[in-house]
């Protein structure tokens, strides 16, 4: 039906009447007798062949621009399909990351490693951070997941740089791979660390543990033996510095967002209050670590370390 109306178009337009040929009334040759005139096809259609390449040509586009809609309509299917899968697997992960199932959420997301999703690589970072750090992970396995993360990592920030999530795993994944490359690199990682913690807050002041790994590298260059100062001196004209207090004030910022969200914001809160003499705070806060819910390997180790802080007290008293 479309194609016959298009067809129309390219029929040969009729002129007027005033410069229509004079039809002979008898054709030539009849010997005088007068026969009805038949136009010739070439007449009536022009160019014979220029008509049939324009209905070729009408067809062809026709049908070209219905395939068009096809394939784009496919297009739009499949990628809303694809963000569907996405979610859908985010879920999956999240899932399995609130339970603590550490290995199983490794698993779903490294069969998807080739992903270019920011969401999904800085997941997958996190989840193989996790398993490095788990006590039955050998040393050599555990040095190549820590590059491996950094590496996913890297690649969710360069697919979104505005994901605060991204910034937050690239600064951790950095720090990590510092321990494998000596005090000089450690030093010097240190800037790039701050400012993605930094971009993270800006990015979500909402997040506590942005926050409080604000305050983790605080605690750690105010905790810096004096031989690592006098070695970040000799190569930096200012090498990165910070007290107690900053590193007290991040940590009590990040309860504030979320009260009791992570045993390891606790346990500091109460070892900061130990490097500033506060007994009382260090024992209140050394407590709530101690008594947190252990879900994760890392959260068995703070109450161990909490508890035997506490020991340390009873022992003294």
């Amino acid at each position: 039906m479309a194609v016959t109306v298009r067809l129309g178009r390219f029929l040969p337009l009729g002129r007027s009447s005033a410069a229509a040929p004079r039809l002979p009334t008898c054709a030539a040759g009849s010997r005088g007798r007068c026969v009805p005139w038949r136009p010739r096809g070439s007449e009536v259609m022009g160019n014979p062949g220029a008509f049939k390449r324009s209905l070729l040509f009408s067809a062809l586009s026709y049908l070209g621009f219905e395939t068009y809609q096809v394939i784009s309509q496919a297009a739009v299917v499949h990628a809303a399909a694809k963000v569907f899968r996405i979610e859908e697997i985010l879920e999956q992960a999240d899932y399995l990351y609130e339970s603590g199932e550490t290995e199983k959420l490794y698993q779903l997301l490294s069969q998807y490693k080739e992903s270019e999703d920011a969401e999904l690589l800085w997941r997958l970072a996190r989840a193989s951070r996790d398993i490095a750090q788990l006590s039955g992970t050998s040393a050599e396995e555990k040095k190549l997941l820590v590059y491996e993360a950094l590496e996913y990592a890297k690649r969710a920030l360069e697919k979104n740089e505005s994901s605060f999530a991204a910034h937050k795993w690239y600064a951790i994944c950095i720090s990590d791979v510092g321990d494998y490359e000596g005090i000089k690199a450690k030093i010097a990682n240190s800037y790039i660390i701050k400012e993605h913690f930094e971009k993270a807050i800006e990015l979500n002041p909402k997040d506590a543990t942005s926050v409080h790994l604000m305050g983790i590298w605080c605690y750690t260059f105010a905790e810096m033996p004096w031989y690592q100062r006098r070695i970040a001196k000799m190569l930096f004209a200012a090498p990165p510095s910070s007290t107690y207090e900053e590193a007290l004030g991040y940590f009590h910022r990040a309860e504030q967002v979320d009260p009791n969200f992570y045993s390891k914001n606790l346990l500091l809160l109460g070892k900061t209050y130990l490097k500033l003499r506060n007994k009382k705070l260090a024992a209140f806060w050394l407590t709530k670590a101690k008594d947190y819910p252990a879900h994760t390997e890392e959260d068995k180790q703070v109450q161990t370390e909490a508890a035997q802080l506490l020991t340390g007290f009873s022992d003294k008293n």
